[in-house]
């Protein structure tokens, strides 16, 4: 057996659809090589694997298994206390895959993290370090500050207090009579972000990167507005919520078209509103008539998140806020407005006669975020977008609904990722074993619709092998035959008939 073949047989194993925990479980030992780390980090599991990955010796497998982006975030919360600095920061850091929709991690692994006193036993992480990892991964809920504002852990509170603008007035006042010192002058500092005279008496030099975000977020004196003007740094300004009304009527006429475009569809434009309908610019035209439909600030960011992005956006679909009300988005969904009909459709929850309806929608961009965005988004339809639309195949390929039959009609396709979609069709009658690209063939060895026979074939060869061992119509036996082979350099048995034992 050439050292190829192994590694193709254990890599399909690996990810074999069909494997029994029994199976998978052996792929964790040393012998198995990175096949045990990528089986962790890229499939779904079985509890017995997971269990036995969770408490595995070997760091390695640990830290794969706390970058799975299909196991429940549930059971990875040993991981957030695990000896190993490194594995905590990997599950605080999320999958590498960076996918476009990200499940937020379960609030008894954030307060673990966020209460840690250290970063592991083994010192080469620290608690701050694995705070960083888990900012920046998207995987904090938007209400988790506004949950932590009451926790009995200072640290959790001081987490809140920094979330100022996010907390209700209720918790800022109880944050301000805090009895921990650390978290009364966070939210002391918190609070100055709404008192524009303490914001002018401490603003950056205009220009700089942090005078920007203070301009975007805090409230702001007429005079720090004046200085913005006189400057030519009013962009932060059209987004900062605490702008004056006076300022957001200069910024509707400001000559630069991007400020009018963001100040368009502000819910507290007022008249200006209207004077933007017959702006110059029709990308002003447009969202200012999108104006009347938008009442808060919650709908303001879920019009945002679409009316700047064409259809081959793949940003990551952010998390809504859940103050935003069903019967908006079903307005939007019958709306004239082609961009408000894509802020229903990127609503998970939209009622299924709407999604129905948006499904057979005229603007291919409504189709389109349906397709990424709904879980009851038609089977055709995700079909159809991923075969025009090559930016979201990622993103569709892990949605559980996306279809697993009906592409034989494809297996002519110029585009060989296309191809390999329709070669893993398991009502196909002839998978194309000899097509020129790799992944159609590895994609046709794996179609469960190929005899063990064949299969056996298949496993001989470097072009099919990894395919034939991921198919799930190999028997159990002949997969615990191949780890043998494998993992312990025992010779290949006699295959009983009908299958023909392996050489080499």
């Amino acid at each position: 057996m050439s050292d190829s073949l192994r590694e193709l047989w254990l890599r399909g194993i690996a990810f074999n659809p069909a494997a029994p925990a029994e199976v998978l479980i052996r792929l964790l030992d040393e012998a198995a090589g990175e096949a045990g780390s990528l089986m962790c980090e890229g499939r779904d599991l079985p509890d017995a694997v997971i269990d036995a990955a969770l408490s595995h010796p070997v760091e390695r497998i640990r830290s794969a298994l706390a970058r799975n982006l299909h196991v429940d975030p549930a059971r990875l919360a040993p991981l957030a206390s695990d000896p190993s600095g490194l594995v905590r920061a990997r599950l605080a850091g999320g999958t590498r895959l960076q996918p476009r929709w990200v499940r937020p991690l379960p609030d008894d692994i954030l307060v673990t993290f966020l209460t840690a006193q250290e970063g592991g036993e083994d010192g080469r992480v620290t608690a701050r370090e694995i705070e960083g990892e888990l900012w920046s991964s998207r995987q904090v809920p938007r209400s988790f500050p506004r949950d932590m504002a009451g926790h009995d852990h200072p640290a959790l509170r001081l987490y809140a207090a920094f979330q100022w603008q996010s907390l209700t007035a209720a918790q800022r006042d109880a944050l301000l009579d805090d009895p921990d010192p650390a978290v009364r002058e966070a939210a002391r500092k918190g609070n100055r972000q709404l008192d524009p005279e303490a914001v002018e008496a401490e603003l950056p030099p205009i220009g700089s990167r942090p005078a920007v975000f203070v301009l975007s977020t805090c409230a702001l004196s007429p005079a720090v507005v004046e200085r913005c003007f006189a400057a030519d740094e009013v962009h932060p300004l059209a987004r900062n919520r605490h702008t004056p009304a006076d300022a957001l009527a200069r910024l509707a006429r400001h000559p630069d078209a991007e400020i009018r475009r963001v100040v368009a569809t502000r819910p507290d434009l007022g008249p200006a509103a209207v004077e933007l309908t017959q702006d110059p610019d029709e990308d002003v035209r447009m969202r200012a008539r999108l104006q009347p439909s938008i009442r808060t600030w919650a709908e303001f960011e879920a019009v945002q998140s679409v009316v700047d992005h064409g259809p081959d956006c793949t940003c990551p679909i952010p998390q809504l806020d859940t103050e935003l009300s069903p019967d908006w988005f079903a307005a939007c969904a019958v709306s004239e407005e082609p961009v408000l009909r894509r802020v229903a459709a990127s609503w998970p929850s939209l009622p299924a006669e709407l999604v129905g309806t948006l499904a057979l929608d005229d603007d291919e961009e409504v189709r389109i975020r349906l397709a990424c965005h709904h879980p009851l988004a038609p089977p055709h339809l995700l079909l159809d977008v991923f075969v025009t639309r090559p930016a979201h195949r990622p993103h569709l390929l892990t949605l559980p609904t996306f279809p697993r039959t009906g592409r034989t009609h494809l297996i002519g396709h110029p585009d060989p990722e296309v191809r390999a979609l329709a070669a893993a069709d398991p009502t196909l009658p002839v998978p194309p074993l000899e097509d020129p690209d790799d992944a159609v063939r590895r994609a046709a060895a794996a179609n469960p619709a190929l005899t063990p026979e064949t299969l056996e074939t298949l496993l001989t060869g470097l072009r099919t092998a990894e395919g034939a061992a991921a198919n799930p119509s190999l028997p159990v036996p002949r997969m615990h035959a191949l780890l043998d082979h494998c993992l312990n350099g025992a010779a290949t048995p006699a295959w009983p008939s009908p299958f023909r034992p392996l050489t080499g």
